[in-house]
């Protein structure tokens, strides 16, 4: 079916996620670069903002009190009540120090947080120099119901989307830069193990989420670019010196819309691509009763498709 697109009343709509039970069931939520949270109806027709964060929201989540979790990428882990627009800060140190780019979560069933910090060099500002620095500093975070924060994976290529598998036995963190999804696993006889959900993806995933069908959704924000591929490959220095070249002759983001789902087992299961002319750049994903919606880094809308 066609792509129907919501315009918002700001840019960049980078992450989505649907209300659950109550007031809110079926409103979709996201967040955009002017540090607004906007709630749409579920048919479209009407949209409010319920809060402003001061800040740049990322990804979102629904927590079990029916509040949004919203990573932050200038603040850190923070909660919003949707009702009055009231912020709590959660977290946004890591071993004492700021988060540098707080990004994407998923909540478990007993409340434990698991989020990602992209990078320890770059902000959001300047994201595009880490994706082709190729720093290897993203990481995957666990914040315990007590509160405390611990690392649990590093190393990782621009850490991005979280999912948790159905029965929570693995969480799943998107490593951009090395077009990755990899699981992290978490119970059962292969307990802090590490290994991947997927490999070789046909590009750059963004965003990741456990759908209302049990699969996790991984959006494609971009092809695969082989200049990226061999810049990414070269020495430092000349990494360093892409990032450096004025913005127009800098390797950008080729124009797609497209999100795949994955079992548990990392099997394909839906691989979901629609032209690249009224919206592009999707970087957040939530299918919910067999609707998928869909975010935005640049787009000033939310997309969504009927299966």
């Amino acid at each position: 079916m066609d792509l129907q697109v919501t315009p918002v009343p700001a840019a960049g709509a980078e992450d989505v996620v649907v209300g659950g039970p109550g007031p809110d069931e079926g409103a979709v939520f996201t967040g955009t670069e002017d540090g607004s949270i906007f709630r749409i109806s579920h048919d479209g027709q009407h949209i409010e903002r319920v809060a402003h964060t001061a800040g740049r929201p990322l990804g979102l989540e629904i927590d079990l009190d029916g509040r949004l979790l919203v990573c932050d990428a200038r603040r850190g882990v923070l909660r919003v009540d949707v009702r009055n627009g009231a912020i709590e800060e959660v977290a946004d140190r890591i071993d004492g120090a700021p988060m540098m780019f707080c990004n994407n979560a998923a909540i478990a069933g007993d409340g434990t947080i698991w989020f990602t910090d992209s990078s320890t060099r770059f902000g959001i500002d300047r994201w595009k120099d880490d994706f082709v620095q190729d720093t290897r500093t993203g990481r995957l975070a666990r914040l315990g119901t007590d509160g405390d924060v611990e690392v649990v994976l590093d190393g990782l290529a621009f850490a991005n989307g979280v999912a948790l598998s159905r029965d929570e036995s693995f969480v799943a963190v998107a490593e951009t830069g090395a077009r990755t999804v990899v699981r992290h696993w978490i119970a059962g006889e292969r307990a802090g193990q590490r290994d991947f959900l997927v490999e070789d993806l046909p590009g750059y995933p963004d965003n990741i989420a456990r759908g209302s069908d049990g699969l996790i959704w991984v959006t494609i924000a971009s092809p695969t670019d082989p200049v990226v591929e061999r810049i990414q490959r070269g020495p430092q220095a000349l990494r360093r010196m892409v990032t450096r070249i004025p913005e127009r002759l800098q390797p950008k983001p080729k124009r797609t819309v497209r999100v795949q789902a994955y079992d548990d087992a990392g099997t394909l299961v839906h691989d979901l691509q629609r032209p690249a002319t009224a919206y592009h750049m999707v970087t957040g994903v939530r299918e919910h009763d067999g609707r998928v919606w869909l975010g935005s880094l640049h787009e000033p809308a939310v997309a969504v498709i009927d299966l």
